[in-house]
């Protein structure tokens, strides 16, 4: 019987594999399950040493330390800020102009300077006006003379008509002719008197003391006083005015302290209300309520000595209703929201915390008056208390120290592979 050679298809998998290949495919399966090995035990060690750290409180357990920044709760006057938007207004706001027409000689000012009231600003061709003065006068001595005349004839007429030398009619005709000399010298007087003041209005003077605006017409052109724009404008900034509009709800209280005569300070800060740009006081309110917002104006007075106010500039204004007596106050950053509303988390002498209901007050700068258990002395968690809960464990530390750790890498330990560092700094 001869021997059949069985077809490589129908050979087991090891016999089809040569050598070589065979002892390659071994170490593979062997290197596997070497790796395979390695990491269950890691694994395994990883777990033991999380539930030995849960154990003691180290780093990587459910009871780690959560390290926070506190501050203390404290009691004091809490001053109670209105706070609305407005608009810095001068207050006087005058547009100069000329009272005559005639050629612009020359300007006595500086754009933007700070002008006087009374000080001298533009000159006006005065010649036409000096001939139309002399030629008043001229009129005036005639007619003036006449009357003299007159004067004396009447006085002779008199002394004739005592002697009954004349008519009665020729002595009343000569009074009438005086009176009429002495209406016509008085109107002479009048116009004298205008042509003077049509000369003065040649030199333009500034009727208010303020900072000036930029000319509209330059010295040459012929200006007219029915110019629309005038020749600059004059703006009194010391004092200057605030506008601002607050809650009709307010006015009660404001109309209240006003008419008891107190005085409602009032404080201008830029737009980031970062700054505080003058200190004045509340003036008067406006004499009705804006339907359509539901708020009423109101206008302040500052002194603006060092000019920080400009016109038409958006300021922020707080207004000082009252003060709170005795307040209780936290750190704004120390009141979290949350669905039930407004609450701090309060840090004991065991260095645990709970979270207590406040209902939030006026503010102070950093500081903001609460009502709810908080007492005086009590320590509230300012910064760290967003992965906070009931009855975890917290480790104070100082707000530098805390920033330090929560800059990049600040956890990580140099060096070491894998290990956390402690709270202290040390690495166990």
């Amino acid at each position: 019987m001869t021997d059949q050679v069985p077809a490589s298809g129908s050979l087991p998998f090891y016999r089809r594999l040569g050598k070589r290949h065979f002892l390659v495919l071994l170490a593979l399966l062997i290197l596997a399950g070497a790796g395979a090995g390695y990491y269950f035990r890691e694994g395994a060690g990883q777990a033991a040493e999380a539930r030995g750290n849960g154990k003691n409180g180290r780093p990587g357990g459910p009871n780690r330390p959560q390290p926070v920044s506190v501050m203390p709760v404290a009691v004091k006057d809490v001053p109670l800020w209105l706070t609305a938007i407005g608009s810095a207004v001068p207050r006087n706001l005058v547009t100069l102009r000329t009272r005559v027409d005639g050629e612009l000689l020359r300007l006595h000012f500086a754009e933007g300077q700070m002008v006087k009231q009374g000080q001298l600003l533009a000159e006006i061709d005065p010649r036409p006006f000096q001939a139309q003065l002399a030629q008043a006068n001229g009129q005036l001595a005639r007619d003036n003379a006449f009357l003299q005349n007159a004067r004396v004839d009447l006085a002779r007429y008199q002394d004739l008509w005592a002697k009954d030398s004349i008519a009665r009619q020729q002595l009343d005709t000569q009074e009438a002719l005086v009176r009429q000399y002495e209406g016509t010298v008085e109107n002479d007087r009048g116009l004298v008197d205008n042509a003077k003041l049509q000369l003065g209005y040649t030199r333009i003077v500034a009727p208010v003391s303020g900072r000036i605006g930029l000319r509209q017409v330059d010295p040459g052109n012929q200006v007219h006083a029915s110019d629309a724009n005038g020749l600059a404008s004059i703006a009194q900034v010391e004092p200057m005015m605030v506008v601002f509009a607050v809650p009709e709800g307010h006015l009660p209280e404001i109309n209240r302290r006003l008419a008891a005569g107190d005085t409602l300070e009032a404080e201008a800060w830029d737009r980031e209300l970062k700054n505080r740009l003058a200190a004045g006081k509340l003036l008067t309110t406006d004499n009705q309520i804006d339907p359509a917002t539901g708020t009423i104006k109101l206008k302040a007075q500052f002194a603006n000595a060092e000019r920080s106010l400009f016109p038409n500039q958006f300021v922020n204004v707080r207004l000082l209703l009252g003060t709170r007596q005795g307040a209780t106050v936290v750190p704004g950053a120390a009141v979290q929201r949350g669905a039930r509303g407004a609450f701090v988390y309060a840090v004991d002498a065991e260095g645990g915390v709970k979270s207590l209901p406040v209902t939030p007050g006026p503010v102070d700068g950093e500081l903001m008056a609460v009502d709810g258990l908080l007492k005086p002395g009590d320590r509230v968690v300012t910064d760290g208390a967003d992965k906070l809960r009931d009855g975890a464990k917290v480790e104070v530390i100082s707000p530098e120290k805390r920033q330090a750790q929560a800059a990049p890498g600040g956890d990580q330990k140099p060096g070491g592979r894998g290990r956390r560092q402690q709270p202290d700094g040390a690495g166990r």
